[in-house]
């Protein structure tokens, strides 16, 4: 396995855990800046108020986004086992 191979696998890692991270990633940085507008503009400065919309967001997210993200793992393991198998 030469040096470019090696660089294709590193980039779809990457590439794979950014796209399993994304939906819990952007949903939680949308829920925190509703709440922090919400925040800003009634003066509330609970800091209790942003973590459990938070993290109930983020849990409903990776409920959904199951499916996706074990398609995406199962796929990017499937070919990391494959190359391991032919380069054997």
């Amino acid at each position: 396995m030469g040096g470019g191979e090696v660089l294709d696998i590193a980039r779809e890692a990457v590439w794979t855990m950014i796209l399993v991270a994304a939906p819990a990633m952007l949903i939680g940085l949308g829920v925190g800046v509703v709440i922090a507008l919400f925040q800003a503009l009634t003066q509330i400065q609970e800091m209790t108020l942003v973590f459990v919309p938070k993290i109930l967001a983020i849990f409903l997210t990776l409920l959904v986004s199951l499916p996706f993200m074990s398609q995406l793992l199962q796929a990017f393991t499937a070919r990391i086992a494959e190359l391991i198998l032919t380069t054997s």
